[in-house]
């Protein structure tokens, strides 16, 4: 491919895989903590998730994704990021303080 040829990858960001392809689209949600944005997960879902907390003072200090699965479990983001099946191996790149408030669910 071209982008091998011309070494893309090493001057702006890493060649895509496969898991990149074949992944669903996702949304962000951003906000304020006690805003509703683990209610409002909860309310499209139609059940909890993994990993949930909630409160009234700040309880969500990291970033979830949340992905559908055979079973319920949470993959710290250090393990998720080198899972050539997921599309998050561009993630890296923030380092190891990111990786430790990233998790899947």
């Amino acid at each position: 491919p071209l982008g091998e040829q011309f070494k893309f990858g090493e001057f702006h960001s890493p060649l895509l895989a496969d898991a990149d392809f074949d992944a669903k689209p996702m949304i962000l949600l951003l906000g304020q903590y006690s805003t509703g944005k683990t209610t409002f997960i909860r309310y499209l879902l139609e059940q909890d998730f993994p990993g949930i907390r909630i409160g009234p003072e700040p309880t969500t200090d990291r970033f979830v994704a949340v992905m559908h699965g055979p079973h319920d479990q949470v993959v710290p983001g250090n393990a998720a990021v080198v899972d050539p099946s997921r599309q998050f191996r561009s993630l890296s790149q923030f380092g190891n303080a990111f990786m430790s408030r990233f998790e899947v669910s």
